[in-house]
């Protein structure tokens, strides 16, 4: 019977109110007292089916983790593995870290400085044979007639090589039918226009992260006459005949001073002499040499004649001869100047040595592209600029081999065995690093007249590479003065932008632009210039196509290019003033540390 049905029999008993009261309590009691005790039951059943269900849930949870966490650990291992293959897929990572480790960071900067110019080299290989070289080889093949290999053209780069794909002259401009049609001339321009500004990019990007990540200003050396004159005075002394004493003895070291300082001036005076005029007169010697009219083009007269074909390596041999005898005597000069900063030695025999090699360069820029495409001898003048630019690489190659056998292995030999007083030769990094950035200016030079000229510098970089780090753990030691390794990374960089990069860009340029192709080979012949194909391309396009309106009114528009002159000038200058802010608040913070550091000193005392 229900609660509700109880206390209406309740009601309809004839009872008075206070033993319906009673009645109705001791029947509530009784009932609340069942209720309750079937809940506690009905818990007790509950909690009991929790728990077997949590038991189950865990068991089956702790199954689940069984089989998931070999899973886990499997994952983690492959993941583990993937990074440690790519840590061993990187080039040289392993050596890298044994050089530095063994030399130092600055000779390890030589090192990076190398690897860096090998994936240069090694993305202008894949762009140019993936778009030039291919389908040249594939579709169109420009061989006319090629002698016979004789060996010799290994040096020489003419003879059985002259109508290959290594030179300009074994392209051609035929358009390729396939869908859609393949340009030979737009892909031969693009690709090397395009490469070109990809390299000075990134030469830009790497150039500023360096200098803002290296850059450190230095506080220049204190004038030694500025010390004596404002701080030497002893103001203790006050007998008139000791001042009378001090003030001569002050005015005997200021004479010698700047009787020292004239000395060292006229010392540095006919040191920079002497380097001009060495660079001077090696600029003179190959000019005239590769204009001699016997020795220029002797081999065009006589294609099978050796001894002419062995004669176009004369001035090859001349240069490099040049390239290692004059910063030897560059070295020797510096030894007269007596400079008290090593950094201040390093970065003037740098400056010495791009002048140097920079003036050689521009000396044979300057006749290959004002007597070479002039001279009725020479078929195509563009193969006659690429196998020279090939001639160079390779005897400079054999050139710093024979440096590494003899400047640094028999030094070594000499110095350890026979004059030991001499010692153990130093790793030079500038003239290194020096060495790489000539050759990286012949590659970027020679990238139009020879696409596949990337094929031989990458092989010399690998092969650089490993002769320089077993001489350098054989034969050589770690430089005992040099500047920061992280700065002289940063004027690497600089230099290899201007004046290499830059100047190579300007050469090539000129020659896009300003000289006409040859008629008989390659892309452009029949053209004025190698960019009239961007006004034909531009032409056979459709009235309204958006690249021939970005052409017409962009790109050959001045206000365009006025513009963007104008806002590189504005972003430069603002970037200048910010410069000049933090060197003011530098200065302003370090001033603040010495008036802080002698505010204490003086409450110490």
């Amino acid at each position: 019977m229900s609660a509700r049905a109880r206390f209406q029999a309740i009601r309809s008993l004839h009872m008075n109110r206070v033993n319906s009261v009673k009645l109705s309590k001791t029947i509530l009691a009784a009932d609340c007292r069942q209720q309750v005790s079937q809940v506690k039951s009905e818990m007790q059943f509950l909690n009991t089916d929790l728990s077997l269900s949590s038991f189950t849930f865990l068991k089956v949870l702790h199954d689940i983790s069984g089989l998931i966490s070999p899973l886990f650990q499997s994952f983690r291992r492959f993941r583990a593995s993937l990074a440690s293959a790519r840590q061993h897929l990187i080039i040289w990572q392993g050596t890298l870290k044994e050089i530095g480790g063994r030399f130092g960071t600055s000779v390890l900067s030589y090192f990076l400085f190398l690897k860096w110019l090998l994936k240069f080299n090694l993305f202008s290989l894949i762009v140019n044979f993936c778009f030039i070289t291919i389908p040249q080889i594939v579709h169109a093949p420009n061989i006319s007639s090629i002698t016979g290999f004789r060996g010799l053209e290994l040096l020489t780069g003419v003879g059985y090589f002259n109508q290959t794909v290594l030179f300009y002259g074994g392209y051609n401009g035929e358009v390729i039918v396939s869908k859609p049609a393949y340009n030979m001339q737009l892909a031969y321009f693009f690709t090397v226009a395009a490469y070109l500004v990809l390299c000075g990019v990134s030469l830009i990007y790497s150039m500023s992260r360096s200098f803002q990540k290296n850059f450190v200003l230095e506080t220049g050396p204190v004038s030694g006459g500025a010390w004596r004159l404002l701080c030497s005075w002893d103001f203790s002394v006050v007998n008139a005949k000791a001042i009378q004493y001090n003030k001569n003895n002050l005015a005997i070291q200021l004479k010698v001073h700047t009787c020292s300082c004239l000395l060292h001036l006229s010392l540095h005076l006919l040191a920079w002499l002497l380097s001009l005029g060495l660079a001077l007169g090696s600029g003179a010697g190959i000019y005239f040499l590769g204009t001699d009219p016997e020795l220029a083009f002797s081999f065009n007269h006589d294609p099978s004649d050796l001894g002419a074909e062995a004669s176009t390596l004369l001035l090859p041999v001349v240069v490099s001869l040049i390239n290692l005898i004059v910063p030897l005597l560059y070295s020797l000069i510096s030894k007269i100047e007596s400079y008290s900063n090593p950094r201040t030695k390093i970065y003037i025999s740098i400056v010495r040595n791009v002048i140097l090699k920079m003036s050689i360069l521009g000396i044979l820029c300057f006749y290959w592209l004002n007597f070479v495409p002039n001279n009725i001898s020479v078929g195509c003048w563009e193969s006659f600029v690429g196998q020279s630019v090939y001639r160079l690489l390779i005897i400079d190659f054999i050139f710093c081999l024979l440096g590494i056998f003899f400047g640094e292995f028999l030094r070594n030999v000499i110095g350890t065995m026979c004059i030991q007083s001499l010692g153990v030769p130093e790793f030079d990094i500038a003239r290194n690093v020096l060495d790489l950035i000539y050759a990286q200016t012949l590659a970027w030079i020679g990238i139009y007249f020879s696409p596949l000229l990337p094929v031989m510098q990458v092989l010399k970089l690998f092969i650089i590479f490993y002769m320089k780090k077993i001489s350098l753990s054989m034969n050589c030691q770690p430089p005992k003065h040099t500047g920061r390794a992280a700065q002289i990374q940063t004027v690497f960089i600089a230099l290899l932008f201007f004046p290499s990069f830059v100047g190579a860009l300007s050469m090539v340029a000129f020659t896009v632009w300003s000289l006409k192709p040859s008629g008989q080979c390659g892309p452009f012949q029949g053209l004025d210039t190698p960019f009239h194909i961007i006004f034909n391309w531009t032409d056979s396009l459709p009235e309204n196509h958006w690249v021939g309106w970005i052409f017409e009114n962009i790109l050959r528009s001045e206000l365009f290019y006025y513009l963007i002159s104008l806002i590189v000038l504005v972003i430069t200058y603002f970037l200048w003033q910010i410069t000049q802010g933090r060197k003011q608040l530098i200065k302003t913070l370090r001033e603040g540390i010495v008036n802080v550091s002698a505010e204490i000193v003086r409450t110490s005392l």
